[in-house]
């Protein structure tokens, strides 16, 4: 439109040239901006804490963005990037902690070392916390607290007292550590994607702030290490060779922690890292020339596009246990249609929202079976399900998630047939249901269903093993293409996988509607069903006679946007499709792998 000086009206922004160039500083020197550069976005990731000598996971350095910072041309801005802390050398000692990163008014604080053997073991706070020790604690994240939060807590250590003491992970830039079981070191918290900020091309694909996974010391027993968290975390040691590695060089990552001895110490965490992208934007009234000159240029900024949307967010599915082994809890079941609060998707287009689908969990089988991975929309994080339970001393108890795991039903010496909780962290509305219990303290025993979105696990009857609890439907899309048939209308997602019976039994526990799987025949012990693919179903518990139980089905985004906004999906398995009346042109993008709706 016209201006009284004969200029054109742009888009209100402060004028800044600065040609999108990004920087990434691995190491500490001053960094020049261009003469044009008026606002920039940064962000600055601490170093890593070391991983305990004695097995705690070390935490992330802190991360923190900012998208528009403003900045003086052609100025030399001190930058420093914080250190990884060194790993806790021997038995007793802790990790230390890393050391901070700066850029202009923002600090990152480094990460939590991990937790040493001593009266409390746990893991000291930071940007993220390290993991605990035995019954130690993880150290708080986000310390000192900043708002948005720049780390999260590590993960609580486990010990039996007499076989085994596992550590927590260290808490991630993304993510919590997690917690350890008896048997296996608790997974480093997840780190950060930073690509839809500063793009493609960033140094170790532009994941930071991973945390190191948890280490294991046991006697006589076979246990595992913790896995780093995405990000740069380091593995925790196992329990029979020094398998620990250093957070990654520049990611802020967490260091693995150790085993308790000469051959399995800790390891340190990864130094840090600064990256800045010096904007342009452009405002205010323009002169003609300039204005056809930014427009041939392709330098002309857009609009702020702003587009309500529902979603359905399900997370991977739990792994059904191993021997007797309870059914895996479903993923956590998130949605806004129909009728719910819409999420409020802004930005100057075109412009992407990255998307997580997380994975089922690994079914049980000499090692425990594994909790699904949560699934990410925006502000949306829907839990992965919890584990199904397997034997006592060996593969463990189940575990909490957006739906927990069945209770085991082989729980003689001291085992427990004890569900999962559901909605876990809790949700409002609830993302899932608690599992169903296994048998009391017996060899041969029947197991418990992993939990639904739309109900619990059964428990275990007698000999019978329990039913996984039922799913939830949802007409968001309501194709065959997606989620599964059920009792009612809509498609059914989140299903619990049915528990393992006794051998004695005529039938095994089957899967929830929504993707559950079913339990095996207890004789030859075959036939245990996975979760289904992209619907968060629990995976079947391993019948017994030594069979494993089965992998939980993968999560699904599904987002749902007006008809008049343009609306993309990639990666090309990702699909867009325009519904018909009386839906009235609606677009639904259907997320089966991770990747980018992107809005324009």
């Amino acid at each position: 439109m016209g201006s009284p000086n004969g200029g054109i009206i742009g888009v209100v922004n402060p004028t800044s040239f600065g040609k999108c160039t990004v920087t990434s500083k691995t190491s500490s020197s001053p960094l020049t901006t261009q003469p044009g550069t008026r606002i920039a976005s940064v962000a600055v990731v601490a170093g890593g804490g070391g991983g305990g000598g004695y097995v705690g996971g070390g935490g992330a350095g802190g991360l923190r963005t900012s998208t528009c910072i403003s900045v003086c041309g052609a100025t030399a801005y001190p930058v420093t990037v914080g250190g990884g802390g060194a790993a806790g050398a021997s038995t007793p000692l802790p990790g230390a902690s890393g050391t901070d990163s700066t850029f202009s008014t923002i600090t990152s604080a480094g990460g939590g070392g991990g937790g040493p053997i001593g009266p409390t073991a746990a893991g000291a706070a930071g940007g993220s916390g390290g993991g605990g020790r035995g019954t130690g604690v993880g150290g708080a994240g986000n310390t000192p607290p900043v708002s948005p939060s720049q780390g999260n807590t590590g993960g609580t250590g486990a010990t039996d007292s007499a076989t085994f003491t596992t550590g927590g992970g260290g808490g991630g830039a993304g993510a919590v550590g997690s917690n350890a079981v008896t048997s296996t070191a608790g997974a480093g918290g997840a780190g950060r994607d930073l690509t839809p900020i500063f793009g493609p091309g960033l140094p170790n694909s532009g994941i930071y702030g991973g945390g190191g996974g948890g280490g294991t010391c046991r006697c006589g027993s076979p246990g595992g290490g913790g896995a780093g968290g995405t990000g740069g975390g380091g593995n925790g040691t196992n329990t029979s060779v020094n398998c620990a590695t250093a957070g990654t060089a520049n990611t802020g990552g967490g260091g693995g922690g150790g085993r308790g001895c000469a051959t399995g110490v800790g390891k340190a965490g990864g130094s840090g890292i600064v990256i800045v992208k010096e904007l342009n934007k452009a405002s205010g009234s323009w002169p003609l020339s300039a204005q056809f000159r930014s427009r041939k240029q392709g330098t002309w900024p857009t609009p702020q596009i702003s587009v309500d949307v529902d979603y359905l967010v399900v997370a991977g599915g739990g792994g059904g246990g191993f021997n007797h082994g309870g059914g895996g809890g479903a993923g956590g079941f998130r949605t806004s249609f129909p009728g719910g609060t819409k999420l409020t998707l802004t930005g100057y287009g075109p412009f992407s929202t990255p998307i997580t689908i997380g994975g089922g969990g690994a079914g049980g089988g000499p090692a425990a079976a594994v909790s699904g991975s949560p699934s990410i929309f925006s502000t949306i994080t829907s839990t992965g399900g919890g584990k199904g339970g397997g034997p006592p001393g060996g593969p463990g108890n189940a575990s909490p998630g957006g739906s927990g795991g069945g209770g085991s039903g082989e729980t003689v010496a001291g085992g427990s047939g004890t569900a999962g909780t559901g909605n876990s962290p809790p949700t409002s509305p609830p993302q899932g249901n608690t599992g169903g219990l296994g048998s009391a303290p017996q060899s041969n025993g029947s197991a418990g269903g992993g939990g639904g979105a739309g109900g619990v696990g059964s428990d275990r009857s007698g000999s019978q093993g329990g039913n996984g609890g039922v799913g939830s439907p949802n007409v968001i899309y309501d194709s065959p293409t997606v989620g599964t048939p059920g009792p009612a209308p809509g498609r059914y997602f989140a299903g619990g996988g049915g528990g393992s019976s006794s051998p004695c039994a005529p039938t095994s526990g089957t899967g929830g509607a929504g993707g559950g799987g079913n339990s095996g025949p207890t004789n030859p012990g075959a036939c245990v069903q996975a979760g289904t693919v992209n619907t968060g179903g629990g995976g079947g518990g391993g019948p017994g006679y030594g069979s494993g139980g089965a992998a939980g089905g993968s999560g699904i985004v599904i987002v749902r946007a007006p008809g008049g906004a343009s609306i993309a999906a990639s990666p090309g398995t990702n699909t867009v499709t325009t519904l018909p009346a009386p839906a009235g042109g609606c677009k639904v993008a259907v997320f089966t792998v991770s990747g980018d709706l992107t809005i324009s």
